[in-house]
Order: structure tokens, then C-alpha cells, then sequence
């Protein structure tokens, strides 16, 4: 019998790989972190992309799901060198008026900020922020039985729906802006079923815990979990990237923080054939186009209130979003594309040279496009910013083929590891009575290609390392 080096290896250092390594050292197994990458973090990763001392997050730049995820909430990461920075706005949504609707932790203020849907948004989501911590973690799981299947039941028949149908609640176009611009970090068309629930957790995360910022970066984020998982016992390689099982040492267990497609490559011989063709079958979502910007001053939005948040979303009336997305989801780029956008600068001043400024932003493009959204993406932030282009001192663009390079998970600019609609809300990546298992024993998925799927939360790692702890171990994790 071959001796084993590790307990446990884990393929990938992202959010979800490092929850994994994380929860199985904490359970006392020796484990093994690999990432192909000179410097570990996947998705939490800061560079001077543009110019010298400018400071940008490359993937993921604000933190609600960080900061609400019951994972993250159980480890001690102000030990290990990171902290959290509340804008005074969580995320504004400015319209062509000069208006703008706000989302704020403050419910009052927020629903003041909608008109006359001021009593329809507390009705919406006031009974879930007061069920929120009763069923953040059934939520944020695979399916099962919930603790609470009652308060779980009132928040799925919202959440199922889709953002269009619920949208309906509302008569004004500020509030139905400001559902728009939540339910499309879903990335899919807002018809779809399911998009409501990024929107309600995304709000109900923003009036429980905030929507912040990584001081100093995402990278201080891993960084951090890297440093805990190591003070556990726990070892990191980088600049090892795995194509083969035979790169790896002796295990009886691994765990991928890698997508269906990547996992074929490296295991598919070890697979099932229905096990494979059901990976085979797995679908990839929208990409995104990314711009980073050097700037020499603060994004000139007319709106008072964007200028006091750290999010903004950009595209107007939902009827714009809604078509916006709907044309991406067909393979059109848009001309008036829906962009997020990010001023961590304002609120962090380690984030550029004194006096100057960065800013991020994406809108999302079919998959594997390669078109230049540089021109579309900085017409709609000067449409409410007049003056933005004058401000800017440098930029750097990645199209989903540069993203995807990046990091091997993106597929096709696909930054949710595989569109989360309601035929893989569940069953991601496959149909089995466990999403983290694979058919081949001691391997299992970690990575958001399973429930609850994107998001730098950990949850799918931290599942994922519950049932091996259970299946090879015999350890059961609470």
C-alpha cells in the first residue's frame, strides 16, 4: 500500500480552497494547498495593474458575502492581517435625472430614497432581514432539510421567482432601478427564475453586515486565510500548476477548487461514464469585460449619493438593465451595457498616491468574447459622471479571454464558475445526492461550480470538506 504525504490535498488557493484547507486542518488532518499561480488567492487577488502605487483588485473589489458568510464569521482573520472599510453607501444606482436610489444599512433609509415604494421595500425585505440568521446557513448550502423549513419556505417562494416577476411590487422606477441593478449580478436575463435571490441576499447582507472593503486590497483577504491555515499546521506550494492526478503526492483525499472542465482534464479517466457526461453537460454563463482606471481625481458623478458609495450601479431604468442583459444572454453586446463599478480609492487611500485615485468596473458580454467594451463601458460612467474620461490617467482592460487566462476558472469570462439558474441552482455540477462528490472515491469539487455557487463566501469549500471529512475520515464537522 502506498504511504500517504498528506491526509487531504487541495488543488487551487481561492476562497473556497482555502476554506477547505482551512476546515480539514481544523479537524486535525495534514493538508496540502497547490496553486498554479506565483501568489495564492484566485478571485482575492490586488496588482498595480495601470501605474506605479495604484492598487487594484483584479477580480472580486467588495465584500458583502465575506462579511455575512457563517464560514468566515467562525474564523479569527483580524489575527492574521485584514480589515473591512464600510463606504457610507453601500451601493447607489444613479438615473439620468440626477437622481439616485441608495442602498444603505439603514432599511428606513434606503426605502426613504424609493418615493412612494418606501412601504413596499420594508414589507419585501424587512421579514427576511428578521429571518436572516436563522437561515443564513440553509441558505448558503446544499439542499437539504433546513433547520427552520417554515422561515426557509417564505424566503425560497421570493427567491425562486424571477427579478422581472417580483419587480412587479414596485410602481416607481427609482425602486425598480435599484432591484434591476441587485438582481444582475445574478449575470443572466432577469426573466430567469431564481434572479431574485441574488438580489435579496445581496440587500439583506448590505443591512445586516454592510457591503465593504478590503483595506489594502482583496489580497489582504487571502493573504489572511493563507496565514490562519498555515498557523493551523497547513502547507502552500505555488507556481505548481496541476494538469495530471500523477503531479500530485500521496493522498486519501483531494479537493478541486477548479471548474467541471478543468476537473475532466486532470481526473475524467478516473470518472464514471455518467458521472462524465454529466460534466460534460454543465453550462458556463455570460463573461465580463473588465477595465481597471488611474485616475487623478474622484469619479465626477453628478448624483451626491454615488459619490458616497462604494458600489454603483450603472444602467438606469430597469427596462434598460433588462434588455441589457437579456441582448448579452443572446450574444449581443450592448450599446448601453449594465456596468458595476467600484471606487475603493475613496474610502482607502492606500489604494493610490496621495491625492489620486483608481477605479473598477465590468459589464458583462457573451461568453468567450472578444470585442474591446472599453468605448461602451466609459460612455455610461460618463453619462452620469460628466467629465469621468478627462480624469483618467491610465487603464487596463482584460476581455473574457484575458480573464480566462488569468485564472484557468473563468471559462469564457464566466466569473460565477457556471451559470446559476434554476437547472443548476441545485444540481451544480451534477445530480448526485452529494454536488462536493465526485464518482471517483476520495475526490471531491470545492470550487463555486457547486451550491451555493460565486461569491468569495468559502461555503463551497467549507461543504466540500465536510462530507470528505465525513466519507474518508469519519469525522463529522457541525
Amino acid at each position: 500500500m502506498q504511504k500517504t504525504e498528506f491526509d487531504a490535498i487541495v488543488v487551487g488557493s481561492g476562497p473556497n480552497g482555502l476554506a477547505a484547507a482551512i476546515t480539514l486542518q481544523q479537524a486535525g488532518l495534514s493538508v496540502l494547498v497547490l496553486e498554479g499561480e506565483n501568489t495564492i488567492g484566485g478571485g482575492l487577488r490586488s496588482k498595480e495593474l495601470t501605474l506605479p502605487g495604484y492598487i487594484h483588485d483584479v477580480c472580486s473589489a467588495i465584500h458583502p458575502m465575506a462579511v455575512s458568510s457563517p464560514f468566515f464569521n467562525s474564523l479569527p482573520p483580524e489575527q492574521h492581517g485584514y480589515s473591512y472599510i464600510y463606504p457610507p453607501v453601500a451601493a447607489a444606482h444613479p438615473f439620468d435625472d440626477g437622481t439616485a436610489a441608495v442602498l444603505k444599512s439603514s432599511t428606513q433609509e434606503t426605502a426613504a430614497s424609493l418615493g412612494t415604494d418606501k412601504d413596499t421595500y420594508l414589507q419585501l425585505i424587512n421579514p427576511i432581514i428578521k429571518r436572516w440568521p436563522s437561515i443564513a446557513a440553509d441558505v448558503l448550502a446544499p439542499l437539504h432539510i433546513p433547520r427552520h423549513p417554515l422561515a426557509m419556505m417564505q424566503f425560497g417562494l421570493k427567491a425562486i421567482s424571477s427579478a422581472t416577476h417580483l419587480s412587479k411590487r414596485f410602481s416607481t422606477k427609482t425602486a425598480k432601478g435599484l432591484w434591476a441593478g441587485m438582481a444582475a449580478h445574478a449575470i443572466q436575463p432577469l426573466n430567469n427564475l431564481t434572479t431574485s435571490a441574488i438580489a435579496l441576499v445581496l440587500m439583506t447582507a448590505a443591512h445586516l453586515k454592510g457591503w465593504p472593503i478590503a483595506k489594502g486590497g482583496s489580497q489582504t483577504i487571502a493573504n489572511a486565510l493563507a496565514s490562519y491555515f498555515i498557523s493551523l499546521g497547513g502547507k502552500i506550494e505555488t507556481g505548481f500548476y496541476v494538469r495530471s492526478l500523477q503531479q500530485l503526492p500521496a493522498s486519501r483525499s483531494v479537493l478541486f477548487d477548479i471548474t467541471p472542465q478543468q476537473l475532466l482534464t486532470i481526473a475524467g479517466h478516473k470518472f464514471s461514464s455518467l458521472y462524465k457526461w454529466q460534466l460534460q453537460k454543465y453550462r458556463y454563463g455570460m463573461g465580463v469585460f473588465k477595465i481597471d482606471w488611474a485616475l487623478d481625481a474622484p469619479i465626477p458623478f453628478t448624483a451626491g449619493a454615488c459619490k458616497a458609495a462604494g458600489t454603483v450601479h450603472i444602467g438606469n431604468t430597469m427596462e434598460e438593465i433588462t434588455a441589457s442583459e437579456q441582448l448579452t444572454s443572446n450574444g449581443g453586446h450592448p450599446d448601453k451595457p449594465f456596468v458595476l463599478l467600484a471606487q475603493q480609492s475613496v474610502f482607502d487611500p492606500s489604494r493610490a498616491p496621495k491625492g489620486k485615485h483608481t477605479a473598477w468596473a465590468y459589464c458583462h458580454v457573451p461568453n468567450g468574447s472578444v470585442k474591446d467594451m472599453t468605448g461602451a463601458v466609459e460612455r455610461q460612467v460618463e453619462r452620469f459622471a460628466p467629465g469621468f474620461r478627462e480624469r483618467i490617467l491610465a487603464r487596463h482592460i482584460m476581455n473574457t479571454e484575458q480573464i480566462e487566462s488569468y485564472n484557468p476558472n473563468y471559462i469564457g469570462g464566466d466569473i460565477n464558475g457556471g451559470i446559476i439558474d434554476i437547472g443548476q441552482l441545485f444540481t451544480r455540477p451534477a445530480l448526485r445526492s452529494s454536488p462536493y462528490r465526485t464518482s471517483a472515491k476520495g475526490m471531491y469539487i470545492c470550487s463555486s461550480s457547486t451550491p451555493p455557487g460565486g461569491g468569495v463566501h468559502g461555503m463551497c469549500g467549507y461543504h466540500a470538506a465536510k462530507r470528505a471529512l465525513k466519507d474518508i475520515f469519519n469525522i463529522k464537522v457541525l
